[in-house]
């Protein structure tokens, strides 16, 4: 499946060389830069209190270590 997708990358490449329609472009740099979004901005306000509380925690030194964490979680891993 992944030589199918690098071909088709590959070709939209070759497409995009011979292109000269600007309307055509500029749809395409508009779809690119929709894929490009501010991930934080995408978050609900609960994740966005959680992540905040955890970085909290960390600044206070209230960590664990990583081969506790995966303890608790391992049946999750």
């Amino acid at each position: 499946m992944e030589i199918s997708i690098q071909k088709q990358k590959m070709d939209l490449i070759q497409w995009l060389t011979t292109l000269n329609d600007e309307s055509i472009i500029q749809r395409l740099i508009d779809v690119r830069n929709n894929q490009i979004k501010d991930w934080w901005k995408e978050l609900s306000d609960a994740e966005i209190e959680s992540i905040e509380k955890g970085i909290q925690d960390a600044d206070k030194g209230n960590l664990v270590s990583h081969s506790e964490a995966r303890k608790v979680y391992e049946k999750w891993l």
